[in-house]
């Protein structure tokens, strides 16, 4: 299967309220309505100095999205959906590999790509580990589901340096002082 990665542009308002609108998205928060895409769209949200969105498309059809954001920064992330059909096909997996590409390709002041995933987004947290991404913080109950059930919120990052050497540094989690007992 091809899989290739097609700039949004301001006609495809439509087809990205439709495909955000028209899709179960477990382990993302909150909603939206289908007009509030297309005026997002309209004030330019999916497209500018500070954001970039991608069709993820596989074997021609629109599969997937991926947006970019924050890029004026040094530590942009992003927002990755694959839609319910296409998942578990590896999309995922390449959808990062190719953002992380771009962003370190493409922006030179950018350092390091964060992510952050909820903790039972088992597929999303092996997409990350299998692309360089260093496990870098875990937020207990950070995430809640619209049922009100929290899940905590784990946060994955690459850096720029270890993406060009193919190494993983991970943090020191061992790094606290030793406490005296009394």
């Amino acid at each position: 299967m091809t899989i290739e990665f097609a700039p949004y542009s301001s006609g495809d308002a439509d087809a990205l309220a439709d495909f955000l609108t028209g899709n179960d998205w477990p382990f993302h928060a909150g909603t939206q309505d289908a007009e509030t895409v297309r005026r997002r769209a309209e004030n330019g949200l999916y497209w500018n100095d500070e954001s970039r969105t991608f069709w993820v498309l596989a074997g021609g059809e629109r599969a997937g999205l991926v947006r970019l954001q924050d890029l004026a920064d040094d530590t942009p992330m992003f927002d990755l959906r694959i839609r319910a059909d296409r998942r578990g096909q590896g999309l995922g997996t390449a959808a990062v590999a190719w953002l992380t590409s771009y962003l370190f390709t493409e922006f030179a002041h950018i350092t390091r790509i964060e992510a952050t995933t909820r903790q039972d987004n088992h597929a999303m947290r092996a997409a990350l580990r299998s692309n360089g991404y260093a496990k870098e913080a875990h937020y207990r109950e950070a995430w809640p589901t619209p049922d009100g059930t929290p899940y905590d919120s784990i946060g994955y990052a690459v850096l720029r340096r270890d993406w060009i050497s193919g190494t993983v540094t991970l943090p020191d989690w061992h790094d606290e002082p030793a406490t005296r007992s009394s």
